[in-house]
């Protein structure tokens, strides 16, 4: 089989990089409705009912036993308010909240979109399971390399601050969950110490061998994002991916490593195409699926997901031909044969609409075979009506003879 696109899958708990690529060899037959990715459904969003969690201010600290010179009621008012304006609501929605358990060096120490940071990270879940524990993950900020509610509240950290994190599930591992230990729709708590930040490296310094391992890292993270059915995310890692691959660089690679960087270069844009589907961005998908098809044309993915770019635009008569090519290249593919067939007949079923369309606009169906009868009629009528004439003629030059006689 040609060379194709990788498969996006999950990535690891806090970054992707630990997914694991398919043999080469693996059967065209993935080629699915599903775009050769694992089929997921689109779910409706909806906020999780948050009633029966703990108070907020429970989840970190016990609670302060109240001073005698303080009315109970007055006191627990109080603790309430203080601890409502120590958390801080980072979206407006109550869906991912920080609140600050060790201040930090002071605002202007924040890190910036597009540095390398470094944090300690313990991810718990509502129950107090431990799920993750890093004592020093490192990513790019504001490229979401890591789960969203890390990689936007990080960006409000002060260096050298600890902080919790509550967040929904929209914002972590969603309603996919992380198999075995996260399940659907789980609520991670998040205590994050940032303890470094620097300027990412220059990519045009980077070595072939670094520039692969990024790529690959970015292209790994939008696999992950696609097998959480958020498509946009994904289209944002893998143009991300693309962007180092396309970087100029000041360092000359070896031909292997061209080889391999073209390589990721044609599973980005294979996976890119096939998220971009995704969100019926069609023009979009065309495009990237004919970028593969420049280094590679017979690369089966490409033409397998152009043609059924062409084939949702209505463009039968286009895609049958490309779809055609694929199953040449792969003739024991069922895949491409039921899309092949099914292609088939819409367009047939296409043509015979134009063709009474077109039947409809040059006059009434019934009424054309009218002029066939007079058609046929037509040998037969002629000499009659010469007859008919002749006679007229003949009869009126022997009136007009005998008016002229009488005159005479």
């Amino acid at each position: 089989m040609a060379s194709s696109g990788e498969e996006p899958r999950s990535g690891s708990p806090g970054r992707a990089g630990t997914g694991t690529e398919p043999s080469p060899t693996a059967d065209a037959a993935q080629l699915d409705t599903g775009e050769d990715f694992e089929v997921l459904e689109e779910e409706e969003e909806e906020e999780e009912d948050l009633s029966e969690l703990p108070p907020l201010e429970d989840v970190s600290r016990p609670p302060v036993p109240p001073r005698d010179d303080a009315q109970p009621s007055e006191q627990s008012q109080g603790e309430a308010a203080e601890d409502s304006q120590e958390w801080l609501d980072v979206l407006g929605n109550g869906l991912l909240k920080k609140k600050t358990l060790v201040p930090g060096q002071g605002v202007d120490t924040r890190p910036r979109k597009g540095q390398d940071v470094t944090v300690r990270l313990k991810a718990t879940l509502e129950d107090g399971s431990v799920v993750e524990e890093n004592p020093a993950l490192t990513f790019t900020l504001g490229d979401c390399d890591v789960l969203q509610a890390l990689d936007l509240c990080v960006q409000l950290l002060e260096m050298g601050e600890t902080a919790l994190i509550v967040s929904d599930a929209k914002y972590c591992y969603g309603a996919q969950g992380r198999s075995p230990d996260i399940p659907p729709n789980a609520t991670l708590t998040l205590e994050v110490e940032l303890l470094a930040a620097q300027d990412a490296p220059d990519l045009e310094l980077l070595s072939g061998k670094e520039k692969i391992e990024l790529a690959n890292r970015k292209r790994e993270r939008g696999n992950f994002f696609y097998q959480q059915a958020d498509y946009v995310l994904a289209i944002n890692s893998y143009d991300i991916a693309l962007k180092v691959i396309g970087s100029s660089s000041k360092v000359d690679f070896s031909p292997e490593e061209e080889a391999e960087l073209l390589d990721v270069k044609v599973k980005c844009l294979n996976n890119l195409a096939a998220s971009q589907l995704k969100l019926d961005h069609y023009e979009a998908a065309l495009k990237s699926c004919n970028l593969v098809l420049e280094h590679q044309p017979g690369n089966i993915k490409a033409l397998f997901r152009k043609g059924k770019v062409l084939a949702q635009q209505g463009e039968y008569r286009d895609a049958i031909p490309i779809l055609k090519a694929a199953l040449k290249l792969e003739p024991s593919n069922k895949t491409i044969h039921a899309e092949l067939s099914k292609l088939v007949k819409k367009h047939a079923d296409q043509k015979n609409v134009e063709t009474e369309m077109y039947r409809k606009m040059l006059g009434n169906p019934s009424a054309a075979g009218a002029p066939g009868k007079c058609k046929d009629k037509l040998p037969w009528s002629i000499p009659w009506k010469w007859l008919f004439g002749a006679t007229a003629i003949a009869l009126g030059g022997v009136a007009l003879s005998v008016v002229i006689a009488a005159r005479n």
